[in-house]
């Protein structure tokens, strides 16, 4: 572990995509590395359109995972099926790699709770947008599978700035005192929204907090998807046969702006963010594969076309869907609903036909 910085000291492949270490069995596999290629590339793709989708007032706001695509895409390709996923908001390429469709991720960032309904992923956790909550969830997870020895393990994304709050220090320390098969993954992508990582702790490196809980922590390259994988993985298989919790820091770094509400050159410098791409996963990886003689140019223009028509299909399917009705949002807040919000239910009903039948007798 790297004490004196926040340069990754776990990784495979440099910058340009050159060999540095020797390479696990997989990543000498070029069928696994295409589809590893594939899933970031297919991610960078969906959230290209989301935030399309977005600026065009046809979602909500909208988080990206620029730059980021490596953390996903490894989390996805290292869990089991059985495993549960805990996520922040920017592990898009983990969610559509565990069956959760890009028209469901449309649907919840256009403010349809349906999105949150998996119909293909039912045990993992739903996108948590604020920031560490799900921390202690993750905890108590890991904790069911314990008590039920279940060879199972739970994976709790989070960002840097999570790491500074108490959900995440109370889970962490609660993992490493009863040997939960947890792994928390720490996205590190330098901002904490505008506070950058240098104003945010004093650690080292994020992976030292887990000195504080007793439990084993590592610093990889997440722009590395090799090293990210093969870190993960290893994490997981301690997790599972009893050797307890992980933390693990994934270097990388936010080319994009925090969400589609921010607007980041208002606290970074335009000149920083240019070195970064330079070092962003997709580039990387398709240099290693070239280099290895298993990806061309034909291959390349495929994926992208494929990817576009995958995308482009799910966002008119989202586009086409039905809304909610409006009464919807009164009908999963309790078991049996207290009279005063069935009368509030019934008055927006009430309400909503009446305007449809104005506007019907407007128009007509």
């Amino acid at each position: 572990m790297n004490s004196q910085n926040n340069t990754a000291c776990y990784r495979y492949l440099d910058e340009e995509g050159r060999v540095v270490a020797e390479l696990p069995a997989f990543a000498r596999d070029p069928e696994t590395l295409h589809g590893l290629y594939r899933w970031m590339v297919l991610t960078r793709t969906f959230d290209a359109k989301a935030v399309s989708l977005q600026r065009t007032g046809r979602l909500g706001t909208y988080a990206t995972s620029l730059g980021q695509e490596a953390v996903a895409v490894a989390i996805g390709a290292a869990l089991r099926a059985d495993d549960v996923l805990l996520p922040s908001f920017r592990e898009q390429g983990a969610q559509l790699m565990r069956n959760v469709s890009m028209v469901e991720l449309f649907s919840y960032w256009g403010g349809d709770e349906r999105g949150s309904c998996f119909a293909k992923q039912n045990e993992d956790f739903p996108i948590c947008v604020p920031v560490g909550s799900h921390a202690p969830h993750a905890a108590g997870v890991a904790l069911a599978f314990k008590l039920r020895r279940q060879e199972r393990v739970a994976i709790c994304v989070l960002g840097d700035g999570a790491t500074s709050k108490g959900d995440f220090y109370e889970a962490m320390n609660f993992a490493g005192v009863q040997n939960l098969p947890l792994v928390f993954v720490v996205n590190n992508n330098q901002w904490a929204i505008s506070v950058p990582r240098r104003n945010q702790t004093a650690a080292p490196t994020l992976a030292a907090k887990a000195l504080s809980a007793g439990i084993a922590g590592e610093q990889i390259d997440g722009n590395d998807v090799i090293a990210t994988k093969a870190c993960l993985e290893d994490a997981l298989a301690r997790a599972r046969a009893g050797g307890g919790p992980s933390l693990v820091e994934a270097v990388t770094y936010r080319l994009g702006d925090h969400t589609t509400a921010d607007d980041a050159r208002r606290y970074r410098d335009d000149q920083d963010v240019s070195a970064h791409w330079k070092q962003e996963p997709i580039s990387r990886l398709r240099n290693f594969m070239v280099g290895q003689d298993c990806w061309g140019k034909d291959q390349e223009e495929d994926l992208i076309r494929t990817c576009r028509e995958e995308v482009e299909e799910a966002a008119a399917l989202y586009e086409s869907r039905s809304p909610q009705p409006v009464e919807s949002m009164f009908d999963w807040l309790y078991e049996t609903l207290p009279d005063s919000l069935k009368e509030q239910r019934q008055a927006l009903i009430d309400e909503t036909r009446a305007s449809a039948r104005r506007n019907g007798d407007g128009n007509g």
